[in-house]
């Protein structure tokens, strides 16, 4: 098994990690509008810790499209590459999903992250960072809510409210289930909230998470476990 060692110069303390963060942010994308539902691939990305070992498992997982089945699958096991700093995750995992999506043979198209892109008090979350270092579009979709207020969106599936930080929209609070409750999208990079959300409720046809989240939650646990009975 090879692990992902932490790139040489990366960011080891706090002010270190913002300054990067700030310079990449420079770069940030907001004004396409991004691929439309339903064409391309779309990739799945996730990530699962061993803080003990010191171990981080990426997921990348392809699927079509329109049919959302998957196209192909690859994994990354690294070093845990950054303190635990909320606002800065985006440092502990980044190296090791770079990994994964390297792997990969087919096109990813759109990033989907279970985490947030503006929504975040930088305006620099997990979807938006790996957007700007890959220029793939990108977007945030977080399972509980961070650093805004929203008001709860109507119960039917396709109601949504904007998530409010600062008077500032930053994504939406959508409800991808009837009566479950609402998932959290922010645009990542070079994609519009509107199709952010219109990629999100293609990619939830049957449960309130996308079906790349599943998918690649799935599988970077499997790795970690692997990784872990290597060892």
């Amino acid at each position: 098994m090879t692990i992902i060692e932490i790139p040489e110069g990366w960011p080891t303390g706090e002010a270190a990690a913002r300054a990067v963060q700030e310079e990449l942010r420079g770069r940030l994308v907001t004004a396409e509008e991004g691929p439309e539902a339903g064409t391309g691939n779309v990739t799945g990305v996730d990530v699962a810790y061993d803080d003990e070992r010191d171990l981080v498992a990426a997921a990348a997982v392809v699927l079509d499209g329109r049919t959302l089945e998957v196209v192909e699958e690859a994994t990354a096991v690294g070093r845990v590459s950054f303190p635990y700093v909320p606002g800065l995750l985006a440092f502990r995992e980044i190296p090791t999903v770079l990994a994964a999506l390297a792997r990969l043979t087919a096109d990813p198209g759109l990033l989907v992250c279970d985490g947030y892109g503006l929504a975040h008090p930088r305006r620099f979350g997990l979807a938006s960072h790996l957007g700007v270092v890959t220029g793939r579009p990108s977007i945030g979709v977080a399972k509980n809510p961070f650093t805004f207020t929203y008001e709860q969106p109507g119960t039917a599936r396709g109601a949504f409210t904007d998530l409010i930080a600062e008077g500032e929209t930053v994504g939406r609070a959508l409800r991808t289930r009837a009566g479950v409750k609402p998932v959290f999208v922010s645009v990542g990079h070079r994609v519009s909230l509107e199709r952010a959300c219109a990629h999100t409720l293609h990619l939830t046809p049957r449960f309130r998470l996308p079906e790349t989240t599943r998918h690649a939650d799935s599988l970077c646990r499997r790795a970690l476990a692997e990784a872990l009975d290597a060892e």
